[in-house]
């Protein structure tokens, strides 16, 4: 033995590490002096440290003899010098772990980047004879697993599980997926269909526009490995969102779309067809059934999306859930969502930071999201530095626990590595997962663009780039696999399909396709067009019912301890049960949502701080003043009840309303709510309303039964807080699109929500809901409000006709001022009619309503927004300069 620095005495490795061992079993069993050394190094667990080189790197390998030699039997090793080699190899294979990628070739265009100068060894002082007698095989294995055509950003992640997991998959392969011949010939195939759609589309239609993805065609190999790999995982539907770049090579290469179809879109043979939709082909959306290489089905759906780009991503989500909770897949395993997003959308877009937010919120979580960026490295004729503070687009996508993939689209094998890494991530850990799959963008923002204008150094970089099939094909012929022969005759019989289909597509015997609902749509009875052609429904509940659903709605379990006021608050509506109290609007909210739920029909509602209400008057959710427990009371109606969820959002407002929007779209049978916490509030989701809500049935004919409430009423808040901006949405209000009502009763809310259901008309309903109201002495109902009437579009006035001298048309919080006015005057010469249903208009009944009324009567519009806000211009418009003057 020889003694080293800290006078201990030190033997060769062999001997150290057998003594370790011993103290990991028995720590007492070894000489004190070794005790104390191992507890004070690296804390005594993982001696010496092999926390963080992982499963692929041993520790032991780097103290090994060079290949040959052996240790001398007393060969002395200084210990702190051993410490301090082991502590810079550490930090070295970290570093390559958390800053590798930047080393890596991700970019095909070999654009500079950021090279760190501590990911080399002689930024650690490692010595020509250390890197060659111990370090050679570590750094190859850190080059080949970190620095080539993959880059990977995983550090950031907290749970050491997660990190660990990934290490051991991508350093104990190196990060290189070994390809089979057949599933080599499969890129090689869809590489092809994906170059040769766009050539033909570009020779055939000269000038059109289709947002080729030529640069990224390694997209559609990308999508057809990620599918066969869901099928593997018992993944039965993918929903996909994406915006326009590359979209039609999708739908045609992916979503099985007919070629025939997107050629004759393209030649716009059928206009007639399309009459009114103000849509265009790359919007479009498409559904289909995959049948994987060993059988499988998988439903494949691409959501249809206006060019609002990254607004999709939160719609695609709220389908996935909503498919989820019909089948009650708690696990989330039997649907998933692919979005497709570009890199300067991703970067500059709120909405992907909002919808991101809600990958692991209770009420909005979907088992994971696998995001794939098509980075073309230029947004419009806008570059990264003028585009993004960060290194990458997908620098935001840190604030996940989730591992981000830079990938080089030109190594389609590379490609198929992270596709199968990123889905078997997203399987295990269900969270979200993303691929930055680089590339360029081959022409302009679109075809008529010319991009050298802008980026003229970018482009003739761009024109040096062969197809990426081609460099994939030399490739494959490099290995062996296979033949030019092959090859050619592949890109032959593609070329005869594509002309073949384009020949069918002017066929005067060719017929567009029928349009007609999809999934869950199909196999219902529900319908949009015109209000008037569906008829009423009964929504009154007998009151025995109503009495039961009241005290069950006041139930708490056995030593649940509610707050003092929540307890006098159960008590009035108990009170409320038995007819000594009316209704008031939660209680008719509340009774409303429990009848639908006892009847069958799903309830969901979210937004901010609907558990409690913005104005403390819901309690949907009780907390125990003692602990941490809530209780619903909607939830525990009866054993056969509907699922009823309540949802605090985050303080969002785009993406909740996109992801409740696209849950109403596969649940037409339930009732569906977004609540602002201020109606005003709605600005920040206009692109929604506009885009998505009030437009898809015109545009893409999808039906949506959405409710938006919206707390609406000037009473002296300021203009953040008072206008739910009523005069927008009858703005957008166009045969028959969306439904507005601004209801003055809880028995008017309680039946509109139950028609919403009740009806076989699908349409979203925009509800302006009262603040002061709430609790208005007035604005109350009895139980034969709920137990024997129905919705009421216009309320008529309770004075004699033959006294009115003046009438008053209005709707919402005015008319209680009014009417406090009137009687305060005791005037019994004027009435007020109140129309509680602004869209759309009956003006049949308005008149049957006025009819009683002398001709002479003069009749005005009262409302408490200014002039130019609220119903007004939107009445002057459909009744005439002097109101009624049609009748």
């Amino acid at each position: 033995m020889n003694s080293g620095t800290n006078g201990l005495n030190v033997s060769n490795l062999a001997y150290v590490e057998a003594l370790f061992e011993a103290y990991q079993r028995d720590s007492k069993s070894v000489p004190e002096e070794w005790q104390h050394y191992f507890a004070t190094q690296s804390n005594g667990d993982t001696w010496p440290n092999r926390r963080d080189l992982g499963p692929g790197f041993p520790a032991r390998s780097i103290f090994s003899p060079p290949a040959g030699q052996v240790f001398e039997e007393e060969t002395p090793i200084d210990q702190v010098k051993l410490a301090d080699f082991q502590n810079r190899v550490e930090q070295l294979v970290r570093n390559y772990r958390v800053r590798g990628h930047y080393l890596a070739k991700i970019d095909p265009l070999e654009l500079p980047r950021f090279s760190p100068q501590e990911l080399s060894p002689e930024y650690f002082g490692f010595t020509q004879e250390e890197m060659n007698l111990t370090l050679g095989g570590l750094m190859d294995k850190l080059r080949t697993t970190y620095t080539r055509s993959i880059g990977v950003e995983y550090m950031h992640i907290d749970d050491i599980e997660l990190r660990r997991w990934l290490q051991r998959r991508m350093e104990g392969s190196e990060n290189r997926l070994a390809l089979t011949r057949p599933e080599q010939l499969r890129i090689l195939r869809r590489l092809t269909d994906a170059t040769l759609f766009e050539e033909f589309i570009r020779k055939k239609f000269i000038g059109a526009k289709s947002f080729s993805l030529e640069g990224c065609e390694s997209l559609i190999p990308l999508l057809d490995l990620t599918i066969e790999k869901a099928a593997d995982q018992k993944v039965k539907e993918i929903i996909f969102g994406m915006a326009h770049r590359g979209r039609l090579n999708v739908l045609a290469n992916i979503m099985s779309k007919s070629y025939r179809q997107i050629f004759r879109e393209f030649a716009d043979k059928d206009a007639e067809h399309y009459r009114g939709r103000g849509d265009v082909k790359y919007h479009l959306g498409h559904s289909c059934d995959w049948q994987t290489s060993l059988g499988k089905k998988v439903h494949l759906s691409l959501c249809f999306n206006p060019s609002h780009l990254e607004f999709v991503n939160p719609v695609a989500m709220g389908r996935v859930r909503a498919k989820q909770d019909r089948v009650a897949d708690t696990d989330r395993d039997g649907s998933m969502v692919i979005l497709i997003h570009g890199d300067a959308a991703f970067a500059g877009e709120g909405v992907v930071q909002e919808s991101l937010n809600l990958s692991e919120l209770p009420g909005y979580r979907v088992g994971g999201v696998l995001h794939v960026i098509v980075n073309n490295q230029i947004g419009f004729t806008t570059s990264p530095k003028e585009s993004r503070s960060g290194a990458y687009c997908t620098d935001i996508a840190k604030m996940l626990q989730s591992p981000i993939f830079h990938v080089n689209g030109e190594d389609p094998e590379a490609v198929a590595q992270v596709v199968r890494l990123a889905m078997d991530f997203r399987s295990q850990f269900k969270r979200d997962v993303f691929i930055d799959m680089y590339g360029y963008r081959r022409l302009g923002h679109n075809e008529t663009d010319e991009p050298s204008f802008t980026q003229p150094l970018l482009y003739r970089a761009i024109e040096r780039r062969k197809p990426v099939r081609e460099g994939y094909l030399e490739h494959l012929l490099k290995l062996g696999g296979v033949t030019r022969e092959e090859a050619d005759a592949l890109v032959e019989e593609r070329k005869a399909f594509l002309e073949k289909e384009l020949t069918e597509s002017t066929s005067e015997n060719y017929r567009p396709p029928p349009e007609k609902q999809l999934g869950i749509w199909s196999r219902s009875s529900f319908v949009g067009g015109h209000e008037q052609s569906v008829k009423d429904v009964d929504t009154a509940v007998p009151a025995e019912r109503i009495a039961t659903l009241m005290n069950a709605l006041t139930r708490i379990p056995e030593g649940f301890k509610p707050h003092p006021k929540i307890v006098k608050f159960l008590e009035a509506r108990r009170e409320m049960s038995r007819g000594m109290q009316p209704f008031d609007w939660a209680a008719g909210e509340a009774l409303a949502w429990a009848s639908l739920a006892v009847e069958g029909y799903s309830v969901r509602l979210s937004g901010q701080d609907c558990h409690r209400g913005t104005f403390s008057q819901r309690h949907a959710v009780l907390h125990d003043v003692d602990g941490d427990q809530t209780w619903c009371p909607l939830q525990n109606l009866g054993v056969s009840q509907a699922p009823v969820e309540i949802i605090n959002s985050p303080l969002s407002e785009t993406s909740v309303l996109g992801f409740d929007y696209g849950y109403s779209l596969e649940c037409p049978d339930g009732l569906v709510m977004w609540e602002a916490q201020f109606g005003d509030f709605v600005n920040v989701a206009q692109v929604i309303i506009d885009q998505f809500i009030v437009s898809a049935e015109d545009k893409w004919r999808r039906l949506s039964g959405l409710v938006m409430l919206l707390p609406h009423g000037f009473e002296g808040q300021g203009p953040e807080h008072s206008s739910a901006r009523l005069e927008r949405f009858l703005a957008l209000a166009a045969e028959d699109n969306i439904q507005v009502a601004y209801p003055t009763t809880p028995a008017q809310y309680f039946h509109l929500l139950r028609r919403q259901v009740m009806r076989a008309w699908r349409k979203p309903l925009v509800v302006m809901t009262p603040k002061s109201l709430l609790r208005h002495a007035e604005a109350v109902s009895v139980m034969s409000d709920l137990a024997q009437s129905g919705f009421q579009r216009i309320i008529p006035d309770r004075n004699p006709p033959s006294k009115v001298r003046r009438i008053v048309l209005c709707s919402g919080k005015v008319f209680y001022d009014l009417d406090k006015q009137r009687l305060t005057q005791r005037r019994e010469d004027v009435a007020i009619i109140r129309l509680e249903q602004l869209y759309p208009l009956s003006l049949r009944l308005l008149e049957q309503t006025v009819s009683p009324y002398n001709d002479e009567t003069p009749v005005f519009w009262v409302q408490e927004e200014p002039e130019n806000m609220g119903a007004w211009r939107f009445l002057r418009a459909q009744l005439g300069e002097r109101l009624f003057n049609r009748f």
